[in-house]
């Protein structure tokens, strides 16, 4: 367990660090840019699950909206999962 992790005193307080990634998805003529934020979760609701990962935009929004996310043990699993998302929907915004 890291350092920082020691700041949380109650489980309520939900205590995370933040990772921040910035990928360009070329759609068509358009490159559209994606920020994501891994949050890492100290004491996650599901502990088998301590990073969520979460794109600052919605895709497929013509249709049923939808905003790229992934859980996993790691953040490299979150952020893949969140990336596939952002792969598999057009953005349809802007």
């Amino acid at each position: 367990m890291s350092d920082w992790a020691y700041a949380q005193k109650d489980k309520s307080e939900e205590l995370c660090r933040l990772h921040y990634f910035a990928v360009k998805k070329k759609q068509g003529e358009r490159t559209i840019e994606f920020v994501i934020t891994v949050r890492e979760y100290v004491s996650p609701l599901d502990p088998t699950m301590p990073f969520f990962a979460q794109a600052d935009r919605e895709m497929n929004q013509n249709a049923v909206a939808y905003r790229p996310s992934g859980w996993g043990k790691s953040l490299l699993e979150a952020l893949d999962m969140c990336l596939r998302a952002i792969r598999k929907f057009d953005y349809e915004g802007e």
